[in-house]
C-alpha cells in the first residue's frame, strides 16, 4: 500500500511541475485572458447591479441571472486585479532580466546575479537561456 501512495504522489509532482511549466511558458497569454474574463465578469455585475430595470425590460435577463450581479462583480474583481497582478510582475521581472543581460561588465552582473536567478525562475525558459548564455559569456558559474 505504501508503495502505490508512493507511486501516485511521485505521479502527482511530476503532473504539478508539468503544468506549472506550461503556466510559466504562457504567463503574459494567461494575465491578459484573466485581465479580458474579470473586465467582462466586473462589468456585467456593475451593469446587473446599477441597470436591472434597463436590463430586465430591454434585453431581457432573467431574476434568477441579476440575483448572481453581486457575486459577478465580486468574482470579477478578484479576476481582473490577479490577471493585472501577474502581467505587472511578468513585465516587472522580464525588463529587469532584459537590463541585467545587456550589461557587459562582470562586476555589475555578479552584483544582482542572486537576485537575477530568483527573478528568471519566474519567466518562460527563453530568459533563462539568455542568463545561462550571459553566464557563460563572462565566464560564471
Amino acid at each position: 500500500m505504501d508503495e502505490i501512495c508512493k507511486i501516485i504522489l511521485k505521479k502527482g509532482e511530476e503532473m504539478a511541475g508539468k503544468i506549472s511549466g506550461f503556466l510559466r511558458e504562457y504567463i503574459s497569454i494567461f494575465s491578459v485572458i484573466l485581465i479580458i474574463i474579470g473586465l467582462i465578469l466586473f462589468l456585467n455585475g456593475v451593469l446587473g447591479e446599477w441597470a436591472k430595470d434597463f436590463l430586465k425590460s430591454i434585453i431581457r435577463f432573467s431574476d434568477e441571472y441579476l440575483a448572481w450581479s453581486l457575486y459577478l462583480v465580486i468574482i470579477g474583481f478578484i479576476v481582473l486585479i490577479t490577471g493585472i497582478w501577474y502581467l505587472y510582475s511578468f513585465l516587472k521581472n522580464r525588463k529587469f532580466v532584459l537590463e541585467q543581460v545587456k550589461t557587459n561588465k562582470r562586476s555589475e552582473f555578479l552584483k544582482k546575479h542572486i537576485e537575477l536567478k530568483n527573478k528568471v525562475r519566474h519567466l518562460p525558459s527563453k530568459y533563462q537561456k539568455m542568463v545561462k548564455e550571459k553566464e557563460e559569456e563572462l565566464k560564471i558559474k
